[in-house]
């Protein structure tokens, strides 16, 4: 007889999963409180996505990478984790969860979870029972406390700055502070704390064994820390080597200990677990190490989220990150929008990001949306193209929710109803990640387009309207239908894990070739070019006879 556990796995992997389903997956990311609203309260839930899984299955992904749907006072949109084993009730029950979950599986599409290890909610059990219990206990030795300085310890330990803006280091009122790189509600855990190691073991099994595919690891590059007793100050942080796995916080070369730990555990399910890092390293060659067979599997490659529409930027991106991957064994990742981001769609339409990451359209979002003035028709035309060259590419492709509308930042959310700690914790600095949070718009009409029978959590503007899911849905022309289309024909050609450069005979244009004959083509110049002979299976805009209009992508067969 199968135990409780044997059960959920085997259900869980039954009909004969494929072990590599994730090496060339087309992943969508949803943000839970901000996808679809069941149940009235203007926040996003997971009966909600329930409800949409015919549009998920319809959109025609092969997984769904869900974003926090713990409990959380949303200090960090959810990724201030109050229990990591079970889900938020204002989203809904664990019940809940694994309706989601089959209703998922039915529809043949995997799930993908965030976890987020680098530290907890100060609302955790852990946290709390730290700051009741004494200097030097067991529980404080969960977390990195540390003595202040000064006669009774009035000082921080030094003047780190948080991640958000900030003070690093907060005091608990008995001389010691604790250490946050993120939000003062984000207490950093000790990884070299062996109950740390061995609670997230058991919590990766839980989600496990009910049905979850793989794990999308949070700041994957944060757990391991090495700090000295007399801690260096910002500055001097600032000056260290960051490329050779010793900086005291970041990508240590014993952060990968933790992830072969992880990956024993991914090993006992059949199929195994899977899991792509969030490691913002500074050289592929590190960025790979998170993608061995023996840790994660796959990390997260940004290039493309930094490059500007320039066909030099994307044809250097694509043949590095390909051939560190080949050499790592693993397959690489393609993303341009995500919950962190301004969305794509937006970036496009702008001046050129020349390099930018945390910062992309800051001007822009500080004036309100203003200045520069935003080109949405360019700025959709060269996302559509981006897109389609991005999913011919070998390796996996993760889109954000929203961008198969043609979805763009929302800049001029009012102060009073922004959530994102980055604004509050940089006034007239940093406007926040709540632009690209948006909730969808499903409907033209109602509080909520649709979103839910009341208003949103988060305002959308009127302009929502002409990008619902209802009217791109009637309209075969669409950015929905564009993805639905070029999704489906992805899944059709999808071959080996190779790519042919082809001369194109212009250096606005990128031509490569995929090993069964299908060929992308595209023009980042702002001028027709010839069109390459061959059947057309999908183009990112309308077509000219003989010709492959500025800023568009086509598939060819041949």
């Amino acid at each position: 007889m199968l135990d409780a556990r044997s059960a959920a796995v085997d259900s869980a992997t039954s009909g004969g999963a494929d072990a590599t389903w994730w090496r060339q997956a087309a992943v969508y990311q949803i943000y839970p409180r901000s996808f679809a609203d069941s149940n009235g309260d203007g926040i996003g839930d997971l009966p909600g996505i329930t409800a949409k899984v015919p549009y998920l299955r319809q959109l025609g992904i092969d997984a769904v990478w869900l974003s926090p749907f713990y409990p959380s006072a949303l200090a960090d949109g959810g990724y201030d984790v109050d229990d990591y084993r079970d889900v938020d009730p204002k989203l809904g029950t664990l019940q809940d969860f694994d309706a989601m979950v089959a209703a998922l599986h039915e529809a043949g599409i995997k799930l993908i979870v965030d976890i987020v290890p680098n530290h907890t909610s100060d609302r955790h059990e852990w946290f709390k029972a730290a700051l009741a219990a004494p200097k030097g206990s067991p529980e404080r030795d969960r977390y990195i406390f540390r003595d202040g300085l000064g006669e009774n310890g009035e000082q921080p330990p030094a003047d780190w700055q948080s991640i958000f803006g900030g003070p690093a280091w907060e005091p608990v009122g008995d001389g010691q502070w604790y250490m946050h790189h993120f939000a003062t509600e984000q207490p950093d855990l000790n990884w070299k704390n062996q109950e740390v190691r061995a609670d997230f073991l058991d919590t990766l099994r839980f989600w496990s064994d009910r049905g979850v595919d793989g794990f999308r690891v949070d700041v994957a590059h944060g757990c391991a820390k090495e700090l000295p007793e007399v801690l260096p100050s910002q500055a001097e942080l600032d000056a260290m080597e960051n490329a050779d796995g010793t900086h005291p916080l970041w990508d240590r070369d014993e952060v990968h200990e933790i992830y072969a730990e992880w990956r024993q555990v991914f090993n006992e399910y059949d199929p195994p677990r899977t899991a792509v890092a969030e490691a913002w390293v500074p050289t592929p060659q590190r960025r790979h190490r998170y993608a061995s067979a023996e840790g994660l599997g796959q990390a997260f490659n940004f290039d493309l989220l930094e490059a500007d529409f320039e066909a030099d930027q994307f044809r250097d991106i694509i043949s590095s990150n390909l051939g560190q991957a080949k050499e790592a064994g693993s397959s690489t990742t393609w993303v341009f929008s995500n919950h962190d981001v301004v969305r794509h769609a937006t970036r496009y339409g702008l001046p050129p990001l020349a390099g930018a990451r945390i910062k992309q359209g800051t001007d822009w979002l500080l004036s309100g949306g203003v200045e520069p003035q935003l080109d949405t028709e360019t700025g959709l035309r060269r996302a559509r193209a981006a897109t389609l060259l991005m999913l011919g590419l070998p390796g996996s492709a993760y889109l954000y929710q929203g961008e198969e509308l043609g979805l763009n930042e929302v800049a001029d959310i009012p102060e009073a109803e922004r959530q994102d700690p980055s604004f509050f914790r940089n006034p007239g600095k940093d406007i926040g990640r709540d632009g690209c949070r948006v909730p969808l718009p499903w409907t033209s009409v109602g509080p909520s387009f649709g979103f839910s029978s009341t208003n949103a959590h988060l305002p959308q503007p009127a302009s929502f309207a002409d990008y619902s899911v209802e009217r791109e849905e009637a309209d075969p022309t669409s950015t929905l239908a564009f993805y639905r289309q070029a999704l489906a024909l992805r899944s059709t050609l999808q071959t080996d894990e190779e790519l042919e450069w082809v001369d194109a005979g212009s250096a606005d244009v990128l031509h490569y070739r995929r090993p069964n004959g299908w060929e992308s083509v595209t023009n980042f110049g702002t001028r027709p070019c010839p069109l390459p002979e061959g059947e057309v299976l999908a183009a990112s805009g309308p077509l000219e006879e003989g010709l492959l209009p500025a800023e568009t992508t086509v598939w060819l067969k041949r």
